[in-house]
Parts: C-alpha cells; structure tokens; sequence
C-alpha cells in the first residue's frame, strides 16, 4: 500500500488469535479431542429465561435507539445496588458508567487520566490487552514484579518503588487474569493508600470478582465515603451472565473522571449496545439463584483443577489459580513458553497461551483458562501435561 500506519505497528498482534492460529483446520481424534483452555469464555449459555426475556422485547423502538451516553438508568441504579449488596458502603447510580464490555471501560479510562508520556504501573505478568492499549497511547507501562514466592500476589512495597511524577495509575487486577489470583484485602488496602500518596488512581479491573472462592467481600475501598477520589472500579456482564457477545461492562469512579469518560463515549460509540445493557439488567434483576450456582460450579472445576495438579508425576507445577485462570510453571529449562504452548497443541491436543504474551519474564509458565472445561475432565489435562513432560 502506498500511505503510511501510524505507531500501531509497533504493538503486538492480538494473542488468542495467534494462539487459534496452531490448532487452525486440524482434525482431533475421538480419543484425545481438543481440549480448549486458551480463551476466558463461560463452557455454557446465559439463562434461557433471560434471553427468553429479551426476544419478547426486540420489536420495542426503544431497543433500537440510543441509551444515554452512560447506560440506561435502571441498569446504573442495579449495578450500584448490586456493588453495595457485595462490598457494603454507598454508590449511588451517577457514579456508575456502562461500557461496551470491560475492555473498553479501561480504555475509557486510561486515555481520560494519562497523556502520551505518562506512566502507569501494571503487575507482572500483566492482562495483555491492558498492556496494549498503553503501548497504542504512548503511556509507558511500569511493570511492577511477578511475585511467585506470594502465588501471583503483587507486592505493595514493590509499587513503592517504582512510583515517580509520572505517574497516573496503578492498575490491579482482581482475581487475576492471567494467574487466578485473588488479592487480599489487606492487600488492596495498602494498594490504594499508595496510590491516594501519589495522586493517582486505583484502578482495579474485577471482572471476575463473581468467582471468588470465597463468600467475603472482595475489598472494605467502597465503605471509606472519599473512595471516589482513588478507587476506578471496572466490571464486566460477559463472564457472570455469558454475555461475551453482547459487549456490555461498566467503570465506577467518582464525578470528574466520569465527565471525561463521556467525552470518549459519545465520540467512539455514543453508548453501549442497547440490548446488552437490557441483557445485563435482567441478570441483575432475576437471575441471582442462577448466579449462585454458576458461582458453586466454577469453584468446582476450580477444585478439580487443583486435584490434577496434586498428581507428582505430572512434571508441571501450580504456581496460583482462581476464578477462571491457573498459572502454570512448566519443567523445561530454557525452553520459550511459546514453544512450550506450541507442541501441547501439537502433540497433546491442549491448547493455552504461553507466559510471553503476558509480559517480560514470563517465559517458564503458561496460562490455562479453564471455564470452559468441566470438571470431570481436568484430571484429563493433568494425564496430558504428565505424558508431555515424560516425552520431552
């Protein structure tokens, strides 16, 4: 072509698409099928009644208009409501902006509070998405340590350290995406103290906070009455009500932030999808016994994640796991992860991603996203990880 692209170039290409690209026209036997762990996505379909709901409403105008630039009311008012019922503390329905999906709401976010330059400190190993909105910015992602030795917990001390003028965010993410982690209270806590003693903002990207392991609120940000002035809460409909394809998520931060974020939306999309903000507030709405048990069932195919992994032939360790995600470090010194990921597609039929695609120094593990497999069949994988260590 003859005109010229801008610096996008310099940014990497997107991961699970590489990834797909291994296992492209294949065919997989009967007896050792494609078992699909690379991708985030919910092994079932939203609830009949709720997509009942909405095919019964498709022919109303209003499905086909615009929303506010912030999402439909009713939905602002549930999620607040809902954040209140799980954390405690005061949001109120203005502090609540939806976004198609919650990829966009950290991009919302990012260009509102940090200008070409600036800084934002992103944990090792780091959602690779997050990384590459900042790369097409020009905003400088301070890596903040990989902490194995805490499984996959980052360290606040670390932080410390890498805090400077520039800096506009520190950016967690609860439980985590890559490794499944989930961070303790105290632990956010000390997070957004640091961030209050350098003017910058807590962003905290909990879209998989309906997976907890436990029943206690994820973090006590939300009952300190000033949490506006740190905390940037991002949250996603996709993954607790299998809404992936209906791009709807949501950002929760205070009054200043939310007028700039407007700008941006009415100038990239005016709103988000009308009918999964509908999706999203009838989830909300009348489905919380359906949540409940998705909730049970993830932490069971959790636990049998884990059972696998207890196996001490299998070679490869669990280094943390959580909600949808297990971090694994694999046996071969030296050994690219890539290459690693690489030959379990080929020759195990187990498709992940390697460690590379989530930052520098990653290359001794691998990411497995287990949604979508059930149960009964994780101690399949750990036969498939034990065979591949044996024949390398």
């Amino acid at each position: 072509m003859s005109y010229r692209l801008s610096s996008i170039q310099r940014v990497c290409d997107p991961p699970i698409a590489q990834a797909y690209a291994w296992v492209a026209g294949r065919t997989f036997p009967p007896g050792k099928p494609l078992i699909d762990v690379s991708q985030a996505v919910p092994g079932y379909p939203p609830p009949a009644e709720l997509t009942a709901c909405l095919a019964g409403r498709m022919g109303e105008p209003a499905m086909a208009r615009y929303t506010d630039n912030a999402g439909i009311p009713e939905l602002r008012l549930a999620l607040a409501q809902d954040i209140e019922a799980h954390y405690g503390g005061h949001v109120a329905a203005d502090q609540v902006f939806v976004t198609a999906g919650c990829n966009q709401a950290f991009c919302f976010v990012i260009q509102s509070i940090a200008a070409p330059g600036d800084e934002v400190i992103l944990p090792l190993p780091c959602y690779f998405n997050h990384q590459m909105w900042c790369d097409m910015q020009g905003v400088r992602a301070v890596h903040l340590p990989f902490r194995a030795d805490r499984a996959g917990v980052p360290d606040p001390a670390d932080a410390a350290a890498l805090l400077s003028e520039r800096t506009r965010a520190i950016v967690l993410v609860s439980p985590n995406n890559p490794t499944g982690a989930t961070y303790p209270e105290d632990v956010i806590a000390e997070f957004a103290r640091l961030a209050r003693s350098a003017d910058a903002a807590l962003v905290i990207d909990e879209t998989y906070r309906d997976f907890l392991h436990h029943d206690d609120p994820p973090h006590g940000l939300f009952r300190d009455s000033r949490w506006g002035d740190v905390l940037v809460h991002l949250y996603s409909f996709s993954k607790v009500f299998c809404l992936t394809g209906y791009r709807v998520g949501a950002l929760v931060c205070g009054a200043g932030l939310l007028r700039e974020v407007a700008k941006v939306m009415d100038t990239v999309a005016i709103c988000a999808p009308r009918i999964g903000q509908e999706a999203a507030l009838e989830g909300l709405r009348g489905h919380g016994a359906w949540r409940a048990e998705r909730r049970a069932l993830m932490r069971g195919r959790l636990e049998a994640l884990c059972r696998a992994f207890e196996d001490p032939d299998i070679g490869y360790r669990l280094v943390s796991a959580g909600a949808y995600f297990a971090y694994v470090e694999h046996p071969f010194d030296g050994e690219p992860s890539a290459r690693v990921a690489r030959l379990l597609a080929d020759e195990q039929n187990l498709l992940c991603l390697p460690g590379s695609m989530f930052g520098p120094g990653q290359e001794r593990y691998l990411r497995f996203a287990f949604a979508n497999v059930e149960a009964d069949r994780m101690a399949e994988i750990g036969k498939r990880l034990a065979e591949d260590a044996r024949a390398h």
